[in-house]
């Protein structure tokens, strides 16, 4: 499996908090099909593995869930524990963690958060919906984050494929177009 000791930790913590890094390249796969349908899972398996072998990513990763446990324990003062437990929409910060993650492969990256962030593809809905107790608000985010990361390295790497001319004769970024009535 290779990989630095905090890269070990990483993939240690996401595996206690129910997330494989296969569950993130799901996702990469969902996120790139309009685009890029012949990208395999083994390509997007690979960009995951990459970003998360990323100090930057591994810190905000492990941040986060840190901040995630200790809300869920109750180990947190208020007001930040009811904030990070609950979820509040006020709160942010687990955004602003996440997007740490999300630029590593350049601004590409922040179009497919943003679209990940609302849609809540695979693993990111699960986490999203607190079964149980479980806090995620920052882990659902990071996942989120990775994704977006690994669909922008993958996105540079086939940029004529990734890239959608809009009515206008602008490329479009990654994130999937949404069908017309449909909300964005």
């Amino acid at each position: 499996m290779g990989g630095s000791r905090l890269e070990q930790q990483v993939i240690q913590w996401l595996r206690e908090r129910g997330v494989e890094l296969a569950d993130i390249a799901e996702v990469v796969a969902q996120l790139l099909k309009p685009r890029l349908p012949d990208v395999g899972p083994q390509e997007c398996l690979e960009a995951v593995r990459r970003v998360v072998s990323k100090r930057e990513a591994q810190f905000a990763i492990l941040t986060g869930i840190a901040l995630d446990v200790l809300a869920e324990r109750g180990q947190l003062p208020e007001p930040l524990r009811t904030a990070i437990r609950d979820d509040s929409p006020l709160y942010g910060i687990d955004e602003v963690l996440a997007l740490a993650i999300t630029n590593l492969y350049g601004s590409v990256g922040l179009t497919a958060f943003g679209y990940l962030d609302k849609r809540k593809l695979g693993i990111i809905g699960q986490l999203n919906r607190h079964r149980d107790g479980a806090v995620h608000t920052f882990l659902d985010d990071l996942v989120a984050g990775v994704a977006a990361a690994a669909a922008a390295r993958i996105a540079h790497r086939h940029p004529r494929q990734a890239a959608q001319r809009d009515g206008a004769g602008e490329y479009q970024a990654v994130a999937p177009t949404e069908a017309a009535g449909q909300p964005a």
